[in-house]
């Protein structure tokens, strides 16, 4: 008998509870309230125009600026990274720049190799292994061509790779990019068994800040990628480009992103790209 006591007073406080109109406000009120949660959800997740930007690393000195527009516009990005020279500083993963990357990381962007010394693959050379000719653009051999075997190649991409990890606490993605996107099939097959895979870009998504501006103007630039990217392309730009006179970013970098959201484009990172999540999923990305 005093078992059924609670079920019987619990009964009796419900039916009392539907009887009085102020509980029934804020029962739909609640209900109203989760069901507005969910349409945001199923709304931020239903774009049907993703976008892909890319940035690689430069000289640095608009990376301030680049992460302010960033961070304003709520637009997450990969960064492909390595240790290039930078206007201030100990180069672009030096420990003078660790704080700026630790943050990036803290707003969930995406990190990758870029190579280390910004090393650029040059020829294959005959013969087994591989073995590729290869010049790196900053480093102690800036400049300077040499030979490298797969392997070398490899430690080269994971060395900005681990370095990215120190700085960030956060995995970088199994994913890479050659400086100037120079590869061959022999390289991309070597970078594959170790674990690492490429990412290019569309040739839309080439935004120009490599351009010289004084042919290519920063209006013209903005134009073309608002005329001509697609729904899927990965775009790249830099953080920070020496050659440019009048540089690209953050000049073009908003302007560009607003008139992709105008247009209905979303912008995501690449382990969301449907060309990379199975590899980043098998490769413990």
């Amino acid at each position: 008998m005093s078992g059924s006591l609670p079920m019987a007073s619990g009964r009796w406080t419900t039916r009392r509870a539907e009887r009085r109109p102020w509980c029934r406000l804020v029962l739909a009120i609640v209900l109203i309230a989760g069901h507005a949660q969910l349409a945001r959800s199923a709304g931020q997740n239903a774009c049907e125009k993703p976008v892909y930007l890319t940035l690689d690393t430069g000289h640095m000195g608009v990376a301030p600026l680049i992460a302010e527009v960033l961070n304003r516009q709520q637009v997450k990005v990969t960064f492909f990274a390595a240790q290039e020279r930078s206007q201030t500083g100990d180069g672009s993963l030096g420990n003078d720049w660790a704080p700026w990357w630790k943050a990036r990381a803290a707003e969930g962007h995406e990190f990758a190799s870029h190579t280390y010394d910004h090393t650029y693959w040059r020829a294959d050379l005959p013969g087994e292994p591989p073995r590729f000719r290869v010049r790196p653009s900053s480093g102690p051999s800036q400049g300077r061509e040499s030979t490298w075997t797969a392997a070398q190649y490899c430690e080269e991409i994971g060395k900005s790779a681990r370095r990215l990890q120190e700085i960030t606490g956060q995995k970088p993605l199994p994913l890479f990019r050659a400086p100037g996107g120079k590869t061959s099939p022999r390289l991309l097959a070597a970078a594959r068994a170790c674990g690492y895979e490429h990412v290019a870009w569309a040739p839309a998504g080439f935004l120009g800040d490599e351009l010289p501006s004084e042919s290519v103007s920063n209006e013209a630039l903005l134009k073309k990628a608002l005329r001509d990217v697609r729904a899927g392309d990965i775009m790249v730009a830099h953080l920070g480009i020496w050659s440019r006179k009048d540089p690209w970013a953050p000049a073009v970098l908003e302007p560009l992103i607003t008139g992709l959201k105008e247009r209905g484009f979303c912008f995501a990172t690449l382990r969301e790209h449907p060309a990379y999540r199975g590899w980043i999923a098998a490769h413990g990305g």
